[in-house]
């Protein structure tokens, strides 16, 4: 029998490029469903969600990066969560979700890279455990566009995408939003079949 799988929906919110010389500003997760043996089941993102405001690690950050997540920087500095709490949160959301559903998480995300990066690098420095992904349990939504739609990468965009595809969901930047925003796209894209 074959192991479940649940997917989480990530996004971040940073302050510059990359961890270490800057800052996570903020982290959401949803789930978005459950695979195993008999196929995909979508779970309403909606219902496991996490999301934190983080304090920030560094005096260095990117004014332009920090205003896409619309999120003040002094305040952060004042009322933010240390990395610390907020890695060891999301891990044992994680971990709870896992022993719910009987399932092994996989990090999910549109494009992958940037919030992998970002994530992992700092369950890696703050959390006790580490990362609860190991380090390559992730998949790419926007390289799962362009498998099924057979698309270079450089053409796996959501404008490129067909529209039933999309989320009836803004894209907020607000990492929470966005994460269930994702979902709800690889949901949609787990479910296509390319000559639909």
């Amino acid at each position: 029998m074959a192991r479940r799988e649940f997917y989480v929906s990530a996004d971040v919110e940073a302050d510059g490029p990359v961890p270490g010389p800057y800052s996570m500003s903020s982290f959401g997760m949803a789930v978005a469903g459950v695979r195993d043996g008999g196929g995909f089941r979508v779970l309403d993102p909606a219902e496991r969600t996490f999301y934190a405001e983080l304090k920030p690690i560094s005096d260095a950050y990117d004014p332009e990066a920090l205003a896409v997540g619309g999120l003040d920087r002094e305040l952060l500095v004042r009322d933010g969560r240390e990395p610390g709490e907020v890695m060891n949160a999301a891990a044992g959301w994680i971990a709870s979700v896992a022993e719910e559903l009987g399932a092994t998480p996989v990090f999910v995300a549109y494009p992958l890279g940037y919030d992998w990066m970002w994530a992992y690098w700092y369950f890696m420095r703050f959390a006790d455990a580490g990362s609860p992904f190991g380090h390559s349990r992730c998949m790419d939504i926007k390289s799962l566009y362009a498998v099924k739609a057979d698309v270079r990468i450089g053409e796996a965009t959501k404008r490129s995408m067909p529209g039933h595809l999309l989320s009836t969901r803004p894209h907020t930047h607000n990492a929470l939003d966005d994460a269930i925003e994702q979902a709800e796209l690889f949901q949609n894209l787990m479910r296509w079949r390319a000559q639909e």
